[in-house]
């Protein structure tokens, strides 16, 4: 057999997004030349690594077998290529975190002074669905993961983080936001939710059902930036995460209504499997959050102080 290490790349990306054009586009080629990796590298098989039924792409039975083996290699190449450059002094390979979408607004600024000191780490920072972060991880498919609700089915070790404070919001108003429950109260309001899965909707269905009242209209929108856009249009109202909506407080475009019971606080934590043999970049990583995690925090959340009495 005479595949390359390009190919089997190809192939493993394939395989995640079962889709050669999402494969393109993750890999920044074309989706002519990602159709030639495929066919090259099943040139070296008699039996097919996928499918194509209708419109849709099927990884074969096969092919799955194949993608685990090929995923063995790749990171024992990575392997490789970490221990030389560790013998030269050096870092390299790469980081790989899957991030919740509100996670967007947090892990920067923990990666930042990261990738400054070893500029040779190749960061790879997929920001998805609760569910997608977590089946990356459980499939071994990353590092780390952030999220602000720890998985029950995964044996996982973390590293917390920051603290994920929700508060209820409405588009800013001139008149005192304390005054809502007696102009408007609960059950009369239209609350905008996040898609079910969502840790920031648990965290909103947790504050409803600590209240008698109950509100009897509802919308429901599939990304945070969504319904912040929403509650900014003057849709409703919603339970949302301090860290997505700094700029809009600060400039009077969102107000925080004071209501018994909010703020409601998680964390937000760095997760992997608790079984993973971490590559010397992810044990690298860790080893700098607990030098300077509280430096960072300080440094880029000083700012979530002046809301601790809202």
């Amino acid at each position: 057999m005479d595949f390359t290490l390009h190919q089997l790349r190809v192939f493993l990306k394939v395989v995640e997004k079962q889709s050669i054009s999402r494969a393109a586009d993750e890999l920044h080629l074309t989706q002519p030349a990602v159709s030639i990796q495929l066919k090259n590298l099943q040139q070296q098989f008699d039996l097919p690594l996928v499918e194509v039924i209708g419109r849709q792409l099927y990884v074969t039975d096969f092919g799955q077998e194949i993608a685990e083996a090929s995923r063995s290699i790749v990171d024992q190449v990575h392997e490789i290529t970490n221990k030389t450059m560790a013998y030269k002094g050096l870092m390299v390979g790469q980081l790989n975190i899957a991030v919740v979408s509100t996670g967007k607004y947090v892990m920067p600024y923990f990666l930042t002074d990261f990738t400054k000191r070893y500029p040779g780490v190749e960061l790879v920072m997929d920001v998805t669905n609760r569910s997608i972060v977590l089946q990356h991880l459980e499939r071994n498919e990353v590092d780390f993961a952030l999220v602000s609700v720890m998985p029950d089915h995964l044996n996982v070790d973390r590293v917390e983080l920051l603290e994920n404070r929700l508060y209820l919001t409405r588009k800013y108003r001139s008149e005192d936001p304390s005054t809502l429950m007696q102009a408007e109260p609960l059950e009369s309001i239209q609350l905008i939710y996040r898609e079910k899965g969502s840790a920031t909707r648990q965290a909103m269905e947790k504050f409803i059902a600590s209240h008698t009242a109950t509100p009897k209209k509802s919308i429901e929108l599939t990304s945070n930036e969504a319904v912040k856009q929403a509650v900014l249009a003057g849709l409703g109202y919603s339970v949302m995460p301090l860290i997505g909506i700094r700029n809009e407080l600060q400039n009077n475009e969102l107000e925080i209504i004071p209501i018994t019971g909010l703020p409601l606080v998680t964390h937000w934590n760095l997760i992997w499997l608790r079984e993973k043999k971490l590559s010397p970049v992810a044990k690298a990583y860790l080893e700098f959050l607990g030098e300077h995690k509280d430096d960072m925090i300080k440094t880029h959340f000083e700012w979530y102080e002046q809301y601790d009495d809202s």
